[in-house]
């Protein structure tokens, strides 16, 4: 169904090839996943699959691309929109019309479908994603996974053999992430479509996979998801599990790896974990004052007659990481900017040591208080990503070069001459931490903060942030990144509708719900062991 031949793809401006000599086929009904480290290429192998590569980006592509018989350099994408349908990272980004129906109407209207196959291809779609329940809602309305059901319902509709999705589940909170990859096994397995998707957090997709394409600096490797796992440097924690634990073959899914722990489990029994702390050596750095920092009570934030945040109460202690979860629409992002002091709240107060960040004028609010928000781009607006760099310093007064070692540290590889908007969107978010954490604000907010990062981008963040806390930083995070907030937070908050619900140390909230338990956890249970650094230290050296 798809083929690349000798497929190199060189951008202007920037050094050596982004992919270079790909030759892999995907057979018609595969699932194939494609994986590599944040900014390998992988947005670019998918763009070349619909011919969006080169013809929309500046770029040199040599080699050839078919799909469906069809060569990309004779065909443009136009052209391939009856056989490839692509939904990108924010599907609301890429909706045309106002309500659920309209939308899945659009693309058999733009193709000149009969109006009567139209409306039998919106109905049976409907039913196939179980969407039928919203097809008058306003798309603005919709939960994360129901856009993310509704932007593959677009493509459906117009009849495409093959789905591209980029980071489908990034966004998406567990259960939700769910609901999404079951509707798209389903349409692989009961309507033979071809799917080839693009995801960092392989935990939630690697079962279902039929290939891997595997993109690295070193090329493009591809195969069947056992053969790729067993030497890839990105796997979930239950095939890094597998690998400690010397299972064969590797287990790719909970129940797979449970069949096999016995024996770990009988090992393990009666061990504690190791306690988790931030104390870093006395390197002359100045700690800051290890008092609570942050006091939110009663916080109300409403939009219209929508309450989004409802008497919102908590401390935020220095010297740890505190974890915010919740559904999507939960109200995490609101509680966020609410505390920040960028959004007007109708009731309640915030205190960071003494001041209420919301009547402090900007630069003395970052003093206090850094946020990176969900699209990071937003805070981008210099030409490259040393001009960036730079100015973070210079705001905050920080050694020249502080930033951009920040930056490297997350996502290694990025060219500093290169312009930010040119960044993959993982990069784009290793470049704003970076600058935010130039500042060492007193609080720190983050949301969606490993939306884009690999495995390896996700610990050099791990660090960063325990080093932080180990000064007497108070950081808040919300995520829908399970195994990451396993490995990172000391605390954990759990958000629904508008309130916090649980609250707690990390271990205990996130085995105590069924949701939000990490993959070594389940693979362990009843042991209370979160990760796979907690096993592999009760291991020991001989393992």
């Amino acid at each position: 169904m798809i083929t690349f031949e000798d497929v190199s793809v060189h951008y202007q401006g920037v050094p050596g090839p982004v992919l270079s000599h790909a030759s892999f086929t995907v057979e018609e009904g595969e699932l194939c996943v494609v994986t590599g480290r944040t900014g390998s290429g992988k947005s670019t192998l998918l763009g070349a699959v619909n011919g969006h590569v080169p013809r929309f980006t500046g770029a040199n592509l040599h080699g050839r691309v078919t799909v469906a018989g069809r060569d990309t350099s004779t065909h443009h994408p136009r052209d391939l929109a009856d056989v490839v349908g692509v939904v990108g990272q924010d599907p609301l980004a890429g909706f045309v019309t106002d309500t659920v129906e309209e939308e899945l109407a659009y693309g058999p209207e733009q193709l000149g479908v009969d109006p009567a196959v139209m409306r039998t291809r919106v109905e049976d779609t409907l039913d196939l994603l179980g969407i039928a329940d919203i097809r008058n809602r306003s798309l603005r309305t919709l939960s994360g996974g129901q856009q993310q059901r509704v932007a593959i319902g677009s493509v459906l509709t117009a009849q495409a053999r093959v789905l591209v999705l980029d980071e489908p589940t990034s966004s998406l909170d567990p259960t939700a992430a769910e609901e999404v990859l079951a509707a798209i096994t389903r349409l692989v397995h009961d309507l033979g479509l071809t799917v080839v998707m693009a995801e960092h957090r392989l935990e939630r997709v690697v079962q279902y996979a039929d290939r891997l394409i595997h993109v690295s600096s070193a090329g493009v490797s591809h195969g069947s998801a056992d053969e790729v796992l067993a030497s890839s440097d990105l796997a979930p924690p239950v095939v890094v599990l597998g690998r400690l634990a010397r299972w064969s073959p590797l287990p790719r899914s909970v129940r797979d790896a449970r069949r096999l722990a016995t024996p770990l489990r009988d090992r393990l029994e009666g061990l504690q974990p190791p306690e988790r702390g931030h104390d870093l050596p006395d390197d002359g750095r100045e700690r800051t004052d290890p008092r609570t920092p942050l006091n939110v009570k009663a916080l109300v934030v409403r939009y219209g007659a929508l309450v989004a945040n409802r008497e919102v109460t908590f401390d935020l202690p220095a010297g740890q990481v505190t974890a915010l979860m919740g559904r999507n629409g939960s109200g995490k992002s609101t509680l966020l900017w609410a505390v920040q002091g960028s959004l007007e709240r109708t009731s309640g107060t915030v205190d960071v040591e003494g001041a209420d960040p919301a009547n402090l004028p900007p630069p003395d609010r970052r003093k206090l208080v850094g946020l990176v928000p969900q699209t990071p781009g937003d805070l981008l607006y210099l030409s490259t990503v040393d001009d960036e760099c730079a100015q973070a310093d210079r705001d905050a007064h920080r050694p020249e070069g502080t930033c951009r070692d920040l930056c490297r540290r997350m996502v290694p590889g990025v060219v500093g001459t290169t312009h930010p908007r040119d960044l993959s969107e993982g990069q784009r978010l290793g470049l704003v931490l970076a600058i935010q954490l130039t500042a060492a604000p007193r609080v720190v907010l983050l949301d969606e903060p490993t939306r884009g990062l690999d495995y390896h981008a996700k610990e050099s963040l791990v660090e960063v942030l325990h080093e932080l806390a180990a000064e007497g930083r108070a950081i808040l995070l919300a995520s829908h990144d399970v195994e990451f907030v396993a490995t990172v937070a000391d605390r954990v908050m759990v958000m629904a509708e508008g309130e916090v619900v649980a609250t707690g140390p990390m271990r205990e909230v996130l085995i105590g719900s069924s949701s939000l338990t990490p993959q070594v956890a389940r693979v362990l249970a009843p042991l209370k062991l979160v990760n796979v650094s907690e096993v592999a230290a009760l291991m020991g050296p001989g393992r």
